[in-house]
């Protein structure tokens, strides 16, 4: 897999719950447009074994909260059985994505909060929630 693999960056993988929950699968849950914000760059010479991963959540109030805490040592598969999987079912073309999965401690956000998923090695992604 990592002949085929271009880099590692940040993703925030944002879910509306309660979309995702009524309609029994993740396609609107998931699907809207600022929904999968991605950085800040691609760091292409990269272990993925490992690293550090963590996810603030900085309140309007200017009170923050670590909303997750974990290492992708704690993978259910590594990124090569991953690859593998998702080979399986689907072509992938250059520049497609594939995130990896969480650590536990996703919940609400709301609008005029910040939210920055940091990854050990690649740097911080950092985007503000909006109500439209």
């Amino acid at each position: 897999a990592h002949e085929v693999i271009l880099g590692y960056t940040c993703a925030n993988d944002v879910t509306a719950r309660d979309q995702q929950l009524s309609d029994g699968q993740w396609t609107r849950g998931k699907g809207y447009d600022t929904f999968c914000p991605l950085g800040p760059w691609i760091v292409t010479d990269l272990d993925p074994n490992g690293l550090d991963v963590r996810t603030t959540l900085h309140h309007a109030d200017g009170t923050s909260e670590v909303r997750q805490d974990g290492n992708t040592s704690q993978f259910m598969h590594t990124v090569g059985e991953i690859v593998e999987y998702v080979t399986r079912v689907m072509t992938l073309l250059p520049g497609d994505v594939i995130l990896t999965g969480t650590p536990a401690g996703v919940g609400p956000m709301l609008p005029g909060d910040r939210v920055t998923v940091e990854i050990e090695g690649i740097g911080a992604l950092s985007n503000p929630v909006v109500d439209r």
